[in-house]
């Protein structure tokens, strides 16, 4: 019996040896196709975030449901404007509205189409209001309370979430451990690329969905106002159109939006630059926020808000190739009005 134990541990650990092995050398052959390419616009690199994980924990984040051909919300009607070359949100809203530069982390759940929502939300009610009211808006909330917006750590739909918040309401809530609004998140901070202030995440268990709580943190002891009444609720939700200008002139007229795209393997391994799909394969719908675009050495890109914290790709953001509809994110754009 022993000797048959011991064999089995040694099967085992072999096979465990052999999966890090074997998605390592897939990484690492990722990065060397990436960035051996002439005229590449981004880096490559390791990502500890990932490191001693399969490709399947990557798709495990990968949260957004949507079909990334369109959405089930109405069409808005925009009149384009002109546009500058460049806009960013933090340049435009930042001494207003502190969130427009903020990172949120996700941890260890595909809660990215909450994140995206709540954090495009809470920007575009300090905007609209110009700067006037500042709050916080719940993931958690979403993530946890939304019935109808899909499986919560194991995915949703953004359109359904900016549904949820115009009909239900979405209440006040920051970051894992921040006690100053409702709601905190309840999954930890973790670093998702490279050594940072945080527990690694692959560390970290994949977290279930969290239950629906409807009270108020008992440790938010400073934040007065009960569950029921801090209700935020939006008048409209809608998608917009796959046209980068109608896309811009909503962006610097009423705030960030939140956009879905494919995720393929080469994009853990972004580190900086103009990401644009190069190899590997499909993991699934990612949820995030727009911020703004730009112009880098000929390239057109979108700036884009990740929920990886600050530690991941460029302090939290990443830039992403404009005009061609890259990995569909300029086809499954989503957002609402406050005011």
């Amino acid at each position: 019996m022993r000797i048959l134990g011991l064999s089995f541990l040694l099967v085992c650990a072999s096979a465990t040896y052999w999966l890090d092995w074997t998605e390592q050398s897939k990484r690492l052959s990722i990065i060397q196709e990436v960035n051996r390419q002439i005229g590449r616009t981004w880096t490559a690199g390791i990502n500890p975030r990932f490191d001693g994980t399969s490709f399947e924990y990557l798709k495990s984040l990968c949260g957004s449901l949507e079909d990334l051909t369109g959405s089930s919300l109405p069409v808005k009607d925009i009149e384009p404007l002109a546009v500058p070359t460049a806009f960013d949100s933090r340049e435009q809203w930042g001494s207003i509205c502190p969130s427009v530069s903020e990172v949120r982390d996700q941890s260890n759940c595909g809660s990215c189409w909450a994140f995206g929502a709540a954090e495009a939300a809470t920007d575009r009610v300090c905007i609209q209001t110009n700067g006037s009211t500042i709050w916080e808006l719940s993931a958690e909330d979403v993530l946890a309370c939304c019935n109808t917006c899909g499986s919560g750590c194991n995915g949703g739909y953004p359109s359904s979430a900016w549904s949820w918040i115009r009909t239900t309401g979405v209440v006040t809530g920051h970051n894992y451990h921040q006690y100053d609004w409702c709601t905190s998140y309840q999954l930890q901070n973790c670093d998702h690329h490279e050594a940072g202030q945080y527990t690694p995440c692959s560390s970290l268990p994949s977290y279930p969905t969290p239950a629906c709580v409807k009270s108020c943190d008992k440790e938010a002891t400073n934040y007065t106002t009960p569950y029921a009444d801090d209700k935020r609720h939006f008048k409209t939700e809608y998608s917009i159109a796959n046209d980068v200008t109608k896309i811009q002139t909503e962006i610097m007229t009423n705030g960030p939006v939140e956009a879905s795209f494919s995720v393929y393997e080469d994009f853990e391994t972004y580190v900086t630059g103009v990401y644009v799909h190069k190899t590997g394969q499909y993991m699934g719908g990612h949820a995030v926020k727009i911020i703004g675009w730009g112009v880098d050495a000929g390239t057109a890109y979108w700036t884009v808000a990740n929920s990886w914290n600050q530690d991941w790709g460029e302090k939290g953001f990443f830039r992403i190739i404009r005009g061609v509809n890259e990995c569909g994110i300029e086809a499954s754009i989503v957002a609402g009005m406050y005011v």
